[in-house]
């Protein structure tokens, strides 16, 4: 492998690279590339791969990958350097100095972290580093895409344990990215090196299967035939192609339906000059042949969410063969299979004058003046939901884990809320919109609104709803556990974990959880599906409002009737030694002393503050009514602690709220103004436990 070349002469092992580049930018300069081959080569001599080749075949391989796609000179000069500073003497000055801040951003965001100073957290915090890098330029995860794929290709030198390990990781996070990244061309080769490595069984089995098909004529070429006849006669200009299924596609194929028909092992790929043609193709394909409704996508109006666009369909033709399709233009396929590569860098940065190659790359759109941001199409917003979560996530075992479950979402969803749109991962609540919108001041949520219908926080939330949320005054709400239920998104559930980490637990009783499992048949206030919102913890205050005459014993009031204040009371003993005090007119009472159970004599005592009570609301439904009956509470002086509303009938609805009083003497004052709230007809004391 020479690294020596006349000036100005390009090294015989950078030809390849040359030639894929210039197919793509046929006039780009290429003595940047050279000098930056020389200094890799020279760097990595004498070092070798494990597989016993000269180490710098690495880099110039991940350059080829990337100039194969399109990628622009700056991404490919750094891909030569990418290892440079990681396993050399090379410094990120030394890059910085010879090629540019740009050039030195990109290797540095793909430089791995040290394991001698982050230990095991080295991983997850190297992926870290390079994710936020990757938000302020994506050629950083094409570089280590590209980086990936390479060496998922010569992994097979590696002892099986460690390729398992690293094939998982490529599952779980780098093939999500590069689907999200709509590098489809990286993707479905890295899915078909971790099927061998993780499935070597059924890869082996999908493999013969694939031979045995080609063995044979390809009926989809006799189909191909007849579109391009179709087309021709209607006079639109397309070119036909046969695109075979990639291994993994073929082992779905085969298990979603069963044994694989004769053209069930690609797809016919029709490529158009316009997107007009795209549904011009359509309609011919329509017309002309007997089309599979359920099978018709129209990714073109609504593309994905990786920039993806195409026609999907597909059709039978006389003999009966159906034919799976997709439909694009010349620049839809160039995007859907090289994704943000194939858009290079359509945004001026501070280290940069310009795009890369001094021209715009097609499909590319133009950079927004003045205003200081990015018009980056490269910039979805997953990519922008996931530098937000990651930066509070607390600890990297918790990045890594909730990174991994962030990707596994494959879809997003639209959804219309004050203020604007959100963009959020499918099966998204509206709890996770909240946050998404008003990010911890979603802590005093209460209640939301679909489509004008009051429901719940847990509520998962489709693409097009319309979502009116519903806030608390500050300070008299709050987060229950039961929130943790009803988040997907990291972002949510990261600051519902902070704050409940956040919040004291009384030392003097025992935690709210520990009344769980008792056997006085009292309720213990959780969270039903149909609850909008479990707030503030009690503070514990109105467990020390009762004197028993069991001394030393843990009292707690049940939150099946909620007693205050000067309702008459009866307590029993539960299991522990605690004792709960009910009102004498609960159910509760009746059933527990038909059962034999002595009652233990309690009483109020004087001055003591900080009661429970449960309200039971009955209104006529109308827009804002549980933001009004909250926002009345508040004004009280009384803390929500959790709160429910039932399905509305007969266009009136119920609702329920368990309250914290500082003094039991203001409940009537609070009833009062609860009725005062226009739509309200009744207010009272609740004697059911909040299911």
């Amino acid at each position: 492998m020479s690294g020596s070349a006349p000036r100005g002469r390009l090294p015989d092992a950078l030809e390849h690279v040359a030639q894929a580049h210039r197919a793509h930018h046929p006039g780009a300069e290429l003595d940047t590339l050279r000098r930056a081959y020389l200094l890799a080569e020279s760097s990595h001599r004498g070092q070798m791969r494990k597989s016993g080749e000269p180490y710098i075949t690495h880099p110039l391989a991940v350059t080829l990958i990337l100039a194969q796609l399109g990628a622009g000179t700056t991404t490919l000069t750094a891909s030569l350097l990418h290892d440079t500073v990681e396993d050399t003497e090379v410094t990120l000055d030394q890059v910085r100095a010879e090629f540019g801040a740009e050039v030195a951003y990109l290797v540095d965001g793909v430089t791995k972290l040290e394991k001698v100073d982050y230990g095991a957290a080295a991983e997850p915090e190297t992926f870290r580093k390079m994710l936020v890098a990757t938000g302020d330029d994506v050629r950083v995860m094409a570089v280590k895409l590209a980086d990936r794929l390479h060496n998922m290709r010569t992994l097979s030198v590696m002892r099986p344990e460690k390729q398992a390990r690293i094939a998982r990781v490529t599952r779980d996070v780098l093939i999500p990215l590069a689907e999200r990244l709509g590098v489809q061309a990286l993707k479905t080769e890295l899915e078909d090196l971790v099927f061998q490595i993780l499935h070597p069984e059924e890869y082996a089995r999908t493999q013969e299967v694939i031979r045995a098909h080609a063995a044979g004529p390809d009926p989809l070429a006799a189909v191909a035939e007849s579109v391009r006849a179709v087309l021709r006669e209607a006079q639109v200009s397309a070119e036909v192609r046969i695109r075979p299924r990639h291994a993994l596609s073929v082992h779905r194929a085969g298990r979603k339906r069963g044994p694989l028909g004769p053209c069930d092992f690609g797809r016919l790929l029709i490529l158009v000059a316009d997107e007009a043609d795209c549904y011009a193709v359509l309609g011919e394909l329509h017309t002309c042949f007997t089309p599979v409704i359920s099978e018709f996508k129209d990714f073109i109006a609504v593309p994905k969410f990786n920039l993806y666009q195409s026609l999907h369909t597909a059709f039978a033709n006389a003999e009966g063969r159906v034919a799976e399709v997709l439909i694009r233009t010349h620049r839809m396929h160039r995007v859907a299979e090289a994704g943000v590569i194939a858009l290079g860098d359509p945004h001026p940065r501070s280290v940069s004058p310009g795009p890369e190659d001094g021209t715009q790359p097609a499909g590319a759109a133009a950079p927004a003046p003045g205003d200081g941001e990015r018009a980056d199409p490269t910039r979805p917003g997953w990519l922008s939901r996931l530098l937000e979560w990651q930066s509070n996530a607390p600890d990297p075992d918790t990045f890594w884990a909730h990174l991994r479950q962030d990707l596994a979402q494959d879809r997003e969803i639209t959804v219309f809320c004050s203020g604007g749109t959100l963009h959020l991962p499918a099966g998204a609540t509206c709890l996770d919109a909240a946050y998404a919108r008003h990010g911890e001041c979603a802590h005093h949520c209460v209640g939301a609104r679909v489509d004008g219908r009051l429901t719940t926080l847990g509520t998962v939330l489709r693409d097009g709803d319309a979502l009116q949320l519903l806030l608390a005054p500050g300070g008299t709400s709050g987060p229950s556990s039961d929130w943790l239920d009803h988040v997907r998104t990291p972002a949510a559930r990261i600051a519902v974990r902070r704050w409940l980490d956040a919040q004291p637990v009384p030392s003097s009783v025992p935690a709210e959880s520990s009344s769980t499992g008792t056997d006085d048949g009292a309720d213990d206030g959780g969270v039903a599906p149909g609850a909008a919102v479990r707030p503030a913890p009690a503070s514990g205050g109105e467990r020390a409002a009762v004197a028993v005459d069991l001394p030393d014993r843990p009292v707690r009031l049940a939150r099946c009737c909620t007693p205050v204040p000067p309702d008459r009371v009866t307590g029993f003993t539960v299991r522990g030694g605690a004792v709960t005090v009910h009102r004498d007119t609960c159910s509760a009472v009746g059933r527990m002393t038909a059962a034999g159970r002595d009652p233990v004599d309690v009483r109020w005592r004087s001055g003591s503050g900080g009661y429970r009570v449960t309200l039971q609301a009955e209104a006529f439904g109308r827009p804002r009514l549980l933001a009004d009956l909250t926002e009345a509470i508040a004004v009280q002086g009384a803390a929500v602690v959790s709160a429910s509303v039932d399905p509305p009938r007969e266009q009136r609805v119920r609702h329920r709220y368990t309250l914290r009083l500082a003094d039991a003497s203001t409940l009537p004052a609070l009833m009062r103004a609860m009725r005062g709230v226009p739509g309200v007809y009744d207010v009272a004391r609740a004697t059911r436990p909040m299911l």
